[in-house]
């Protein structure tokens, strides 16, 4: 006996992956042609079935161009055709809209997506004729303003589920990355109950919701045949979710980690742990978390499942207060970039692996300059070492060039600031905008460690050009772009010059080896 295309799709995806969460293509295009090209695509990018959005099409006759988009695709189809108020395109005769997805119904469609607000229309409609075993109706309800609480959520699903759906879905938006749980906690819910849901947190907060769905049991996750051209806010590439995130391998027990911070999204940091993972069969993943308050995420996402997290901009002091136990060096610098969760009790465990990482490279590329080579103990020993910036990884730099010896100045933005961290770590202070007339000497060492030049500001620089002939090495922790203007600025006056990706992968090591209990991997 055959099966049905959905149902074979997800025992393929058991088979050959640890979860049945299928990956749907949602297909916007201007005509019924463009919409059969790009389901081949998905069919070559991997996904299990295709939305075809209606809305979307130009030009459409429903007698026709239904049963040819039925007929034609490659995949399963779920057919939406969703109308303005609803957060679609589609402005006309609702009547009409609501006898084109019956249409999908009777001529073989997998799937229909019925707004919830016109379920009862749908259902009057259908009493016309006998719905087919095939087709799925997928009941929807969209809020493009918040995530309700988890009662309002739960009485949401009661509803559609009330309402005769055969899937569930809720789509919300995240005002914060708080909201993402209380949508897992219904998604859970919904599965203990066999009720199966497709439910996703809009915008870049919600990301997490969308890759993390086989975990808490989603019937599917959207993915995107290119990035940028999206059918909601938030929605991932299909080749992000299946080469980056490891999308098929994703399961109950797979521990989530991720780089938190604001902005999030320019971060490597899940290319380089999620192919870590995957090489060595690290049951993890590791997202992008964009988050605006560090103690409610922590406090929020405090199951062990959730086991560790870097951290970044402008989080890195911050953090360091919502842990139960911090690495002394740390402490001392005020600063954390990296959090473990003990699998055991829950508690946060924080340390900084910054400082290490960036101090290394500098020693490294001091080292390889011939005056220095043969010398004994830290070339940073007796130089004059400028931190632009005095926050967490400003903190982290100065700390670890005062370690090896270095007479260490601190410029900031605001003087207060760099007065404080200068008396802290034991050194000068003064203001960015005095640093381009400080050149007390030669030879010396400037480490940025602000977001000055970072993407997509890459015409910024914290110091002007003639400032840098007084410096023998110049690092940037900025590493979007690798070379900055900073960077290259230095080098065309002479100064040796060390990137973020140097600091950024020392840091990495460290941390891979904190996360998973194995050993850094170099290559």
């Amino acid at each position: 006996m055959e099966l049905a295309a959905p149902v074979a799709a997800k025992m393929e995806r058991e088979r050959i992956g640890k979860n049945s969460t299928l990956i749907c293509a949602p297909l916007m295009a201007d005509s019924v042609y463009q919409m059969l090209v790009s389901m081949n695509k998905a069919k070559s990018s991997g996904a299990d079935l295709v939305e075809v959005r209606l809305d979307s099409l130009k030009s459409f006759n429903p007698s026709q161009d239904v049963e040819t988009l039925v007929k034609r695709c490659p995949l399963p189809t779920l057919f939406t055709y969703r109308p303005n108020w609803e957060g679609g395109l589609y402005d006309g005769d609702e009547n009409s809209r609501l006898d084109a997805l019956r249409l999908a119904m009777e001529l073989g469609a997998d799937y229909i997506d019925v707004e919830l607000q016109v379920i009862h229309e749908f259902n009057n409609f259908m009493m016309q004729g006998k719905k087919p075993a095939k087709c799925k109706v997928i009941v929807s309800s969209h809020n493009y303003q918040n995530t309700p609480s988890v009662e309002d959520l739960g009485n949401l699903v009661a509803r559609i589920q009330a309402a005769g759906a055969d899937i569930v879905k809720i789509a919300t938006t995240a005002l914060d990355i708080a909201d993402v749980a209380r949508v897992f906690q219904i998604t859970v819910h919904s599965q203990v109950r066999g009720v199966p849901i497709i439910a996703m947190v809009m915008g870049e907060r919600g990301l997490m919701s969308r890759i993390l769905c086989p975990k808490f049991g989603g019937y599917l996750t959207f993915g995107t045949l290119e990035s940028g051209i999206v059918s909601a806010p938030g929605q991932p590439t299909i080749e992000d979710l299946v080469n980056l995130y490891n999308f098929r391998q994703i399961g109950p027990d797979t521990k989530v980690f991720g780089i938190i911070g604001k902005p999030v999204s320019h971060s490597k940091s899940p290319i380089l742990y999620n192919e870590a993972f995957k090489k060595v069969g690290f049951n993890g993943v590791y997202l992008h978390l964009l988050v605006d308050d560090v103690a409610n995420f922590l406090q929020t996402y405090s199951s062990t499942d959730f086991a560790g997290f870097s951290c970044t901009i402008p989080h890195k002091e911050a953090a360091l207060k919502c842990c139960d136990e911090v690495d002394p060096i740390a402490k001392s610098i005020g600063a954390v970039n990296c959090l473990i969760r003990n699998s055991s009790d829950g508690k946060l465990f924080a340390c900084n692996t910054d400082y290490v990482g960036a101090i290394t490279a500098i020693e490294d590329a001091l080292r390889g300059s011939h005056h220095v080579m043969g010398t004994t103990g830290s070339p940073l020993a007796g130089k004059l070492f400028v931190v632009i910036g005095a926050g967490g990884a400003g903190k982290a730099l100065a700390y670890g060039a005062k370690e090896k010896g270095a007479r260490v100045v601190i410029a900031n933005r605001t003087y207060d600031r760099a007065k404080e961290l200068a008396d802290t770590v034991g050194g000068g202070a003064l203001s960015l905008a005095d640093l381009n007339s400080f050149h007390p000497e030669d030879g010396m060492i400037l480490a940025n460690t602000t977001s000055i030049g970072m993407q997509p500001r890459v015409d910024e620089t914290p110091v002007s050009k003639e400032a840098l002939r007084s410096y023998t090495l110049v690092f940037d922790a900025v590493y979007t772009p690798k070379i900055t203007r900073l960077l290259r600025e230095a080098e065309e006056s002479g100064a040796k010059i060390v990137t973020g990706v140097e600091m950024f992968i020392g840091q990495a090591y460290d941390q891979f080896e904190r996360f998973t209990g194995l050993p850094g991997m170099k290559s």
